[in-house]
């Protein structure tokens, strides 16, 4: 069958939003890719490079770059929204100013605002005037930038509320390297996306530390039950946390040099500061702000998250690193059954429709 062709605009030129524009244009669709820097969208339409984020890989011809937030948007449907979580509000507001025309939105960040504690999906909802938003989807998975735009093959997953909405997008962006799976649970996509960054900052202080596969292993274990507790509470299917944003997400970044949070957590491992990391970094490290919104959450809803807990003291409190491990690895007797048989009941409940 032949693809229909867009107009399609990404807005965020750092490396995941540049390797998701060159998804589409691979599929044949413009792609207006929107920066707020424009000597980097000078190199991008010059040179078809954007060396800081992506620096190995040539761009395809169908992508074009724009510094103006409203030429980016002309005559496009479909936004792709790839900017830090930090950022959404200002660049919704910015995009309400100049925008009357309804939009669908394909939120592409991974990541819960500390104190409203509100989920991607809902910021947009709440910032977006009612007349220009269509529709929200979020993509989510395992997919490392540099692979992507590499084309090597990678899985996703799309959901909405809307998933008519969701299946456009899937059919937007599937291709022989990038497939596209559809989940209705739109909280557990959401919330598995965000706080796997928790668990690959923990995973990189204990490789930091130099603890090894086994530390790395039971972290990831016991993350992903973490994880399911949470958004289990939160109204999320179980089901979601095995799949592809949940323990697939979690295994892709906490065993990657890919991943930032891998490596801050590494780099406060060997003993360096927060900020000192966050300068080395270079770029967003969404689990050091989602620490902080999944702690107010774990208390908010009465959830127990150790790994949580003290990967907040490290960040916030100025407490050693190997010292949190420590007191992790010090915690009373538990059965691991409890949170399995946990996990099951609300697998039923969600089932059965009680998943308040």
């Amino acid at each position: 069958m032949e693809r229909m062709t867009e107009s399609v605009a990404v807005i965020g030129a750092g490396s995941w939003g540049t390797a998701l524009a060159m998804v589409l244009a691979d599929n044949g669709h413009e792609v207006r890719l929107w920066g707020h820097n424009p000597n980097q969208i000078n190199e991008i339409n010059e040179y078809q490079t954007n060396k800081k984020y992506l620096p190995e890989v040539l761009l395809p011809e169908g992508i074009i770059g724009f510094s103006h937030l409203e030429e980016a948007l002309e005559g496009v449907n479909t936004m792709v929204l790839a900017v830090p979580t930090k950022a959404i509000r200002e660049v919704i507001r910015k995009i309400n100013s100049i925008r009357k025309e309804p939009l669908t939105v394909v939120h592409v960040s991974k990541g819960i605002e500390p104190d409203t504690l509100l989920r991607i999906s809902e910021m947009i909802e709440q910032e977006f005037s009612v007349n220009i938003l269509d529709s929200v989807v979020v993509l989510s998975g395992p997919s490392h930038a540099e692979e992507v735009s590499l084309r090597h093959p990678t899985t996703v997953t799309v959901s909405s509320k809307n998933m008519n909405a969701a299946e456009k997008i899937q059919d937007l962006f599937i291709n022989q390297n990038f497939r596209v799976y559809t989940n209705p649970d739109l909280v557990g996509v959401e919330i598995g996306g965000a706080l796997k960054n928790i668990i690959a900052l923990a995973a990189g202080i204990t490789d930091g530390l130099g603890y090894g596969d086994n530390a790395k292993a039971a972290l990831i274990t016991r993350g992903l039950a973490e994880i399911a507790r949470l958004g289990i509470k939160m109204g999320a299917s179980p089901l979601t946390f095995s799949g592809l944003t949940g323990i697939g997400d979690l295994i892709a970044t906490c065993t990657s040099v890919h991943s930032r949070n891998w490596r801050a957590g590494n780099l406060l491992g060997k003993g360096h500061k927060l900020q000192e990391v966050l300068d080395n970094i270079g770029m967003v490290v969404e689990g050091v702000r989602t620490t902080k919104a999944a702690k107010q959450l774990a208390e908010k809803y009465d959830v127990n998250m150790p790994i949580t807990d003290v990967l907040y003291d490290v960040l916030f409190n100025d407490v050693n690193a190997k010292d949190a491990v420590d007191l992790l690895m010090a915690r009373g007797k538990k059965n691991e059954m409890e949170d399995l048989t946990n996990v099951l009941e609300g697998d039923l409940n969600f089932v059965n429709g009680d998943n308040r």
